[in-house]
Formats: C-alpha cells, structure tokens, sequence
C-alpha cells in the first residue's frame, strides 16, 4: 500500500492539530503554512477528517480546528483509513472482508498480503499522534 499526497498530507496536519492541543482552535492557514500544504486542499482534508470525527471545526473570528479527541487517543492508523480507506495492500484481504475474487480460497499469495496488511496494520494502529509529537521533540 501506497500512502497518497492525501493520506501525507493528513498526518502531518493532524500532527500541528496535536502539537497545539489544548491552546484552542488552529487557524486552517497556520497549518497550511507551518506544513507547506495548500490551503484549499488542506480544507477538503479537514471536511474529511471532521465526518470521521477526527478534528471539530469552529467557526468565527477565533475559529480553526482541533482535535476531537486528546492524541493518544487518535492513532494514525485512524487518521489514513478516514483519508484513504481500508489499509490493505491488495483488495482481497480488506479487513471488511468483501472480494469478489474467484481464486480467494485457493490463492497461493493471500497468506503473503494478509501478513503484510496486518504489519501495517500493526504499525499504523500502535502509533498515535501523541507519539508523533514525542518523537518531533528528541
């Protein structure tokens, strides 16, 4: 699996969200500009992460976004299946368990992609965004 510009780009917006957690709203245009992301697509990420419940996005003067939730709590895993969708290499071994592949009992390579699904898995879901910022500070 290939992590896109959107799930990049997604990280490391929610990582800003997590390093000023607590001090109230972001404005969307310090993100962008601390992360080098284009504004409006950065807004088309927000609208997606705010239906995941992820961030909460508050309007007016003071307004920007934050986390929904503190960033032990949101793990990156999280953060890429809102943006990207299932974390699986290869569609037959979605963790949804939908396929309409015909070989799927007798495939000799399922076993190879459900391993590597579950090591990304693993990865994505052990990390949260407090780790992130933990990791930015050594």
């Amino acid at each position: 699996m290939r992590i896109s510009t959107k799930g990049g780009y997604g990280i490391r917006a929610m990582f800003e969200l997590a390093m000023a957690h607590g001090q109230g709203p972001v404005p969307l245009k310090v993100v962008a500009a601390k992360q080098s992301i284009s504004e409006n697509y950065l807004e088309q990420l927000m609208g997606m992460l705010r239906k995941a419940g992820l961030v909460n996005g508050i309007r007016g003067a003071r307004g920007g976004y934050e986390l929904a939730l503190a960033p032990e709590d949101i793990r990156v895993g999280d953060v890429i299946r809102a943006l990207e969708g299932p974390i699986s290499p290869i569609s037959c071994v979605d963790q949804n368990g939908a396929s309409d592949c015909e070989r799927l009992e007798t495939c000799p390579t399922r076993g190879l992609w459900k391993k590597l699904r579950d090591s990304m898995t693993e990865v994505l879901d052990s990390t949260t965004l407090a780790d992130l910022c933990q990791e930015s500070m050594k």
